[in-house]
């Protein structure tokens, strides 16, 4: 029986190279119609992280075999040329093996539901589409990421009251294209304080007649605004350092201690309101709402199927420590790998974002890593499943100016990892046993 991955983005079509690469037969699924289906709802968007950062290393021989050429190392793409220029061409690589419009709705063992326990590991997999299709597997890389899984807008983890009343942007949407007419001339309340939401607020600040207002739960922005030229992610620094001076300015209007609790749609707009842990309220009244609080993981699908999750994240329990975002950055999570990764259901890995549950730092190249820890592990060559390392940029070592001169040409970089590098940069080797640098 073959390996079945859920998920056709950009971990998933690595996860399918490595496979492809050790002789194991594999069948990719993926719930849209195209490849990499969530990238392209924000394809207008620049990542941070140049190409060099961005190709897996069994995809990239994969392709090369094929006589691709890989775009230029220090380039910053967008989603949609992520998508056009690397995943598409991969997964032409694999033919019939993808099959799209093919949603995963539950998976289980056949004939073992979770309680039974003698032979269950000798049992395939039983993976159920929303159809009613069924197909077997010897094991399961879940890459289906969180995209479809954002979190609520409600302060407490709750949804406000109100929320599901009222139109909100989950997403980031294309502000100065597609969705222009949605926000221009619009006031606009922006909630959240990463990366999505400074891409959202950077882009609404270049529209005329448009009052933003940004609403965080800390005291202050400072985290939010991040290292600026001490970044060793250059568009990354940028995005903060720019932020910091529409904030300064006035053109964007900061909110501190915003927990937002209750939306009422009036005549006037869509007031929002917020009520502190000490029961201080504040208020603003809108015209659009963007809710850029992240997205947390649904494991509802594998609901029959025996997990360890940590109780706080949503990861798996020995992963969790590496990855808190109350103790880590992402330049501090270690390199880590199958062992990490697994449950106590065997032949079952959750992979790529899906895998840090609701914590924020994950990178696009830890993913690959873990997609070629877990193939090996598969395979059975354990040596290599246990060798982990990254190479990430170190901190502090160049300049957001390099950010900007492809800026002047192609619009503000944002996205999921990494940095604009025109040199080559110094890197740090993480083992399993280390921590390096933050990529995003």
């Amino acid at each position: 029986m073959p390996v079945v991955v859920i998920g056709a983005g950009p971990v998933g079509l690595a996860a399918a190279a490595h496979l492809a690469e050790r002789g194991i037969d594999f069948t990719l699924l993926e719930a849209g119609d195209r490849v990499a289906a969530s990238v392209a709802q924000w394809g207008h968007v620049r990542v941070f992280s140049p190409w060099k950062y961005n190709v897996d290393a069994a995809a990239r021989r994969l392709l090369e075999a094929d006589g691709w050429m890989a775009p230029d190392a220090d380039w910053l793409p967008t989603g949609a040329e992520l998508i056009d220029d690397y995943l598409a061409p991969l997964a032409k690589l694999f033919g019939g093996k993808i099959r799209f419009g093919a949603k995963v709705s539950a998976i289980s063992r056949l004939g073992y539901d979770r309680v039974r326990t003698a032979g269950r590991e000798q049992a395939p997999f039983l993976i159920r589409l929303d159809d009613g299709t069924e197909l077997q597997a010897r094991a399961i890389i879940d890459a289906s990421g969180t995209y479809t899984s954002p979190n609520v807008l409600g302060a407490s983890g709750l949804p406000a009251h109100g929320e599901g009343e009222v139109f909100v942007d989950h997403t980031l949407p294309d502000v100065l294209g597609a969705d222009r007419d949605r926000f221009e001339g619009k006031r606009v309340l922006v909630v959240g304080a990463g990366h999505s939401a400074a891409t959202t607020l950077l882009a609404l600040a270049e529209l005329d007649d448009t009052p933003i207002t940004w609403a965080i739960r800390a005291g202050n922005a400072t985290r939010a605004y991040g290292g600026g030229d001490a970044d060793a992610l250059p568009a990354r620094g940028a995005l903060g350092t720019r932020l910091r001076a529409h904030v300064e300015s006035g053109r964007i209007r900061l909110l501190t201690g915003f927990f937002t609790h209750r939306i009422n749609a009036t005549g006037q707009g869509v007031e929002v309101v917020s009520r502190d842990p000490s029961g201080h309220e504040q208020s603003v009244t809108v015209d659009r709402i963007v809710s850029a609080t992240g997205y947390r993981p649904d494991h509802s699908i594998a609901a029959e199927l025996r997990l360890d999750l940590d109780p706080v994240l949503g990861s798996t329990r020995t992963l969790a420590p590496l990855i808190d975002p109350n103790q880590h950055s992402c330049g501090t999570v270690p390199a880590h790998g199958a062992d990490e990764l697994a449950h106590p259901e065997p032949g079952y890995y959750a992979v790529g974002v899906k895998s840090y549950g609701r914590a924020p730092t994950f990178l696009m190249a830890t993913g690959y890593e873990q997609v070629r820890s877990v193939v090996a592990a598969l395979a059975g060559d354990w040596q290599a499943a246990r060798d982990v390392q990254l190479d990430l940029p170190e901190t502090g070592v160049c300049s957001s100016n390099l950010a900007e001169a492809q800026e002047q040409r192609v619009g503000l970089a944002t996205g999921i990892s990494g940095g604009l590098l025109s040199a080559s940069l110094p890197l740090a080797t993480v083992s399993a046993a280390e921590s390096g640098g933050c990529c995003g």
